[in-house]
Protein backbone atom coordinates (compact mmCIF):
# COMPACT_ATOMS: atom_id res chain seq x y z
CA UNK A 1 0.00 0.00 0.00
CA UNK A 2 1.36 3.43 -0.93
CA UNK A 3 1.90 6.05 1.75
CA UNK A 4 -0.82 8.28 0.25
CA UNK A 5 -3.38 5.48 0.48
CA UNK A 6 -2.23 4.69 4.02
CA UNK A 7 -2.68 8.31 5.12
CA UNK A 8 -6.13 8.43 3.56
CA UNK A 9 -7.15 5.22 5.35
CA UNK A 10 -5.84 6.59 8.64
CA UNK A 11 -7.95 9.73 8.18
CA UNK A 12 -11.01 7.58 7.56
CA UNK A 13 -10.34 5.57 10.72
CA UNK A 14 -9.92 8.75 12.78
CA UNK A 15 -13.18 10.15 11.39
CA UNK A 16 -15.01 6.98 12.43
CA UNK A 17 -14.07 7.54 16.10
CA UNK A 18 -15.74 10.37 17.97
CA UNK A 19 -13.66 9.75 21.10
CA UNK A 20 -9.84 9.65 21.37
CA UNK A 21 -8.47 6.35 20.08
CA UNK A 22 -5.16 4.92 21.27
CA UNK A 23 -2.26 4.50 18.91
CA UNK A 24 -2.22 0.71 19.36
CA UNK A 25 -5.88 0.55 18.33
CA UNK A 26 -5.17 2.69 15.25
CA UNK A 27 -2.28 0.39 14.37
CA UNK A 28 -4.53 -2.67 14.70
CA UNK A 29 -7.27 -1.19 12.51
CA UNK A 30 -4.82 0.08 9.90
CA UNK A 31 -2.76 -3.12 9.89
CA UNK A 32 0.54 -1.31 10.47
CA UNK A 33 2.99 -0.86 13.33
CA UNK A 34 2.58 1.65 16.14
CA UNK A 35 5.78 3.34 14.93
CA UNK A 36 4.18 3.84 11.49
CA UNK A 37 1.06 5.32 13.10
CA UNK A 38 3.19 7.85 14.98
CA UNK A 39 5.00 8.86 11.78
CA UNK A 40 1.76 9.12 9.81
CA UNK A 41 0.08 11.23 12.50
CA UNK A 42 3.07 13.59 12.33
CA UNK A 43 2.77 13.76 8.52
CA UNK A 44 -0.95 14.51 8.68
CA UNK A 45 -0.35 17.26 11.23
CA UNK A 46 2.31 18.79 8.98
CA UNK A 47 -0.18 19.15 6.11
CA UNK A 48 -2.86 20.74 8.25
CA UNK A 49 -4.84 17.99 9.99
CA UNK A 50 -5.92 19.15 13.46
CA UNK A 51 -5.20 15.99 15.47
CA UNK A 52 -5.11 16.25 19.25
CA UNK A 53 -3.51 13.84 21.68
CA UNK A 54 -0.63 11.39 21.70
CA UNK A 55 -0.20 7.66 21.25
CA UNK A 56 -0.60 6.57 24.87
CA UNK A 57 -3.57 8.86 25.62
CA UNK A 58 -5.33 8.62 22.27
CA UNK A 59 -5.75 10.67 19.12
CA UNK A 60 -8.84 12.59 18.01
CA UNK A 61 -9.35 14.38 14.70
CA UNK A 62 -11.11 17.72 14.88
CA UNK A 63 -13.60 18.39 12.04
CA UNK A 64 -12.87 20.63 9.11
CA UNK A 65 -9.85 19.04 7.45
CA UNK A 66 -10.22 17.29 4.07
CA UNK A 67 -7.56 15.51 2.10
CA UNK A 68 -7.74 16.17 -1.64
CA UNK A 69 -9.40 13.28 -3.50
CA UNK A 70 -6.14 12.08 -5.03
CA UNK A 71 -6.16 8.75 -3.21
CA UNK A 72 -9.29 7.21 -4.72
CA UNK A 73 -8.71 3.59 -5.63
CA UNK A 74 -9.59 2.31 -9.10
CA UNK A 75 -12.69 0.54 -7.73
CA UNK A 76 -13.81 3.68 -5.86
CA UNK A 77 -13.61 5.69 -9.09
CA UNK A 78 -15.56 3.00 -10.93
CA UNK A 79 -18.20 3.08 -8.19
CA UNK A 80 -18.54 6.86 -8.48
CA UNK A 81 -18.82 6.72 -12.27
CA UNK A 82 -21.33 3.85 -12.11
CA UNK A 83 -23.45 5.69 -9.55
CA UNK A 84 -23.45 8.84 -11.66
CA UNK A 85 -24.52 6.83 -14.72
CA UNK A 86 -27.42 5.37 -12.77
CA UNK A 87 -28.53 8.79 -11.48
CA UNK A 88 -28.37 10.28 -14.97
CA UNK A 89 -30.45 7.46 -16.40
CA UNK A 90 -32.99 6.91 -13.65
CA UNK A 91 -33.77 10.22 -11.94
CA UNK A 92 -35.07 13.64 -12.90
CA UNK A 93 -33.14 16.26 -14.84
CA UNK A 94 -32.09 18.21 -11.75
CA UNK A 95 -30.38 15.25 -10.07
CA UNK A 96 -28.96 14.06 -13.39
CA UNK A 97 -27.31 17.46 -13.86
CA UNK A 98 -25.97 17.36 -10.30
CA UNK A 99 -24.40 13.95 -10.94
CA UNK A 100 -22.72 15.24 -14.10
CA UNK A 101 -21.40 18.30 -12.26
CA UNK A 102 -20.04 16.14 -9.44
CA UNK A 103 -18.12 13.98 -11.92
CA UNK A 104 -16.71 17.10 -13.57
CA UNK A 105 -15.42 18.34 -10.20
CA UNK A 106 -13.79 14.98 -9.48
CA UNK A 107 -12.28 14.92 -12.98
CA UNK A 108 -10.75 18.35 -12.41
CA UNK A 109 -8.65 17.23 -9.43
CA UNK A 110 -7.73 13.66 -10.37
CA UNK A 111 -4.22 13.04 -11.71
CA UNK A 112 -4.02 11.69 -15.28
CA UNK A 113 -3.27 8.09 -14.23
CA UNK A 114 -6.55 7.98 -12.26
CA UNK A 115 -8.69 10.19 -14.51
CA UNK A 116 -8.86 7.55 -17.23
CA UNK A 117 -10.72 5.21 -14.85
CA UNK A 118 -13.46 7.82 -14.52
CA UNK A 119 -14.22 7.82 -18.25
CA UNK A 120 -13.16 4.32 -19.27
CA UNK A 121 -15.01 2.16 -16.76
CA UNK A 122 -16.11 -1.40 -17.54
CA UNK A 123 -19.76 -0.73 -16.70
CA UNK A 124 -22.79 0.50 -18.61
CA UNK A 125 -26.18 1.53 -17.24
CA UNK A 126 -28.97 1.52 -19.78
CA UNK A 127 -31.52 4.28 -19.14
CA UNK A 128 -34.98 2.88 -18.56
CA UNK A 129 -38.00 4.76 -19.82
CA UNK A 130 -39.85 6.38 -16.97
CA UNK A 131 -43.59 6.93 -17.06
CA UNK A 132 -44.69 10.51 -17.75
CA UNK A 133 -45.43 12.53 -14.65
CA UNK A 134 -47.38 15.69 -14.01
CA UNK A 135 -45.23 16.75 -11.06
CA UNK A 136 -41.61 17.72 -10.59
CA UNK A 137 -39.85 15.38 -8.11
CA UNK A 138 -37.64 18.31 -7.17
CA UNK A 139 -40.64 19.74 -5.27
CA UNK A 140 -40.79 16.55 -3.19
CA UNK A 141 -37.06 16.74 -2.49
CA UNK A 142 -37.41 20.36 -1.44
CA UNK A 143 -40.23 19.45 0.93
CA UNK A 144 -38.00 16.81 2.53
CA UNK A 145 -35.08 19.22 2.94
CA UNK A 146 -37.31 21.87 4.51
CA UNK A 147 -39.62 19.37 6.27
CA UNK A 148 -42.65 21.11 4.76
CA UNK A 149 -46.05 19.55 4.26
CA UNK A 150 -47.33 18.98 0.74
CA UNK A 151 -50.86 19.21 -0.60
CA UNK A 152 -51.19 16.23 -2.92
CA UNK A 153 -53.76 15.54 -5.63
CA UNK A 154 -53.53 11.80 -6.26
CA UNK A 155 -55.25 9.13 -8.33
CA UNK A 156 -55.21 5.68 -6.76
CA UNK A 157 -54.97 2.22 -8.32
CA UNK A 158 -58.68 2.22 -9.18
CA UNK A 159 -58.53 5.69 -10.73
CA UNK A 160 -60.29 7.43 -7.85
CA UNK A 161 -59.11 11.00 -7.29
CA UNK A 162 -58.23 12.14 -3.78
CA UNK A 163 -56.65 15.20 -2.22
CA UNK A 164 -54.66 14.97 0.97
CA UNK A 165 -51.83 16.52 2.97
CA UNK A 166 -48.68 14.41 3.24
CA UNK A 167 -45.27 14.70 4.89
CA UNK A 168 -42.76 13.37 2.31
CA UNK A 169 -39.84 11.56 3.96
CA UNK A 170 -38.17 9.44 1.27
CA UNK A 171 -38.01 8.90 -2.50
CA UNK A 172 -37.53 5.44 -3.97
CA UNK A 173 -36.64 4.11 -7.42
CA UNK A 174 -37.72 0.57 -8.27
CA UNK A 175 -37.13 -0.45 -11.88
CA UNK A 176 -38.94 2.21 -13.94
CA UNK A 177 -41.20 3.44 -11.13
CA UNK A 178 -40.66 6.30 -8.70
CA UNK A 179 -42.25 6.28 -5.28
CA UNK A 180 -42.58 8.71 -2.40
CA UNK A 181 -42.93 7.49 1.16
CA UNK A 182 -44.83 9.92 3.39
CA UNK A 183 -46.97 10.31 6.46
CA UNK A 184 -50.55 10.77 5.29
CA UNK A 185 -52.71 13.03 7.42
CA UNK A 186 -55.85 11.54 5.86
CA UNK A 187 -54.96 7.96 6.83
CA UNK A 188 -52.94 8.88 9.93
CA UNK A 189 -50.32 6.41 8.85
CA UNK A 190 -47.37 5.99 6.53
CA UNK A 191 -48.20 5.49 2.87
CA UNK A 192 -46.21 4.97 -0.33
CA UNK A 193 -47.38 6.97 -3.37
CA UNK A 194 -46.44 6.38 -7.00
CA UNK A 195 -45.11 9.60 -8.51
CA UNK A 196 -46.75 8.88 -11.88
CA UNK A 197 -50.16 8.90 -10.16
CA UNK A 198 -49.57 12.31 -8.60
CA UNK A 199 -51.52 14.98 -10.46
CA UNK A 200 -50.44 17.99 -8.41
CA UNK A 201 -48.09 18.73 -5.51
CA UNK A 202 -48.10 22.07 -3.72
CA UNK A 203 -45.52 22.93 -1.11
CA UNK A 204 -47.18 24.24 2.07
CA UNK A 205 -45.91 26.83 4.51
CA UNK A 206 -46.49 24.51 7.48
CA UNK A 207 -43.58 22.36 8.59
CA UNK A 208 -44.31 18.89 9.80
CA UNK A 209 -43.37 18.16 13.43
CA UNK A 210 -40.31 16.26 14.56
CA UNK A 211 -37.32 15.32 12.43
CA UNK A 212 -37.55 13.68 9.04
CA UNK A 213 -34.90 11.09 9.87
CA UNK A 214 -36.92 9.99 12.91
CA UNK A 215 -39.97 9.52 10.70
CA UNK A 216 -37.84 7.51 8.26
CA UNK A 217 -36.74 5.21 11.11
CA UNK A 218 -40.36 4.69 12.16
CA UNK A 219 -41.44 3.97 8.59
CA UNK A 220 -38.60 1.48 8.01
CA UNK A 221 -39.37 -0.26 11.29
CA UNK A 222 -43.00 -0.55 10.26
CA UNK A 223 -42.03 -1.98 6.86
CA UNK A 224 -39.63 -4.46 8.48
CA UNK A 225 -42.33 -5.54 10.93
CA UNK A 226 -44.79 -6.19 8.10
CA UNK A 227 -42.15 -8.20 6.22
CA UNK A 228 -41.64 -10.40 9.29
CA UNK A 229 -45.39 -10.88 9.68
CA UNK A 230 -45.70 -11.88 6.02
CA UNK A 231 -42.97 -14.50 6.44
CA UNK A 232 -44.49 -15.98 9.58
Amino acid sequence: MSKSHRLFDLMQILRSHRQPVAGVELAREAGVSLRTIRRDISTLRSIGADIDGESSVGYVLKPGFLLPPLMFSEEEIHALALGAQWVRGQTDDSLAGAAQNALAKIDAVLPPDLRRHLHDGPFHVSPKPTPPTSVDPAVLRRSMRQQCKVLLAYRDFHGAATERVIWPISLGFIESQRFAAAWCELRQDFRVFRVDRMERVELQADRYPGRRRDLVKRWRAQVASKDVDNRS
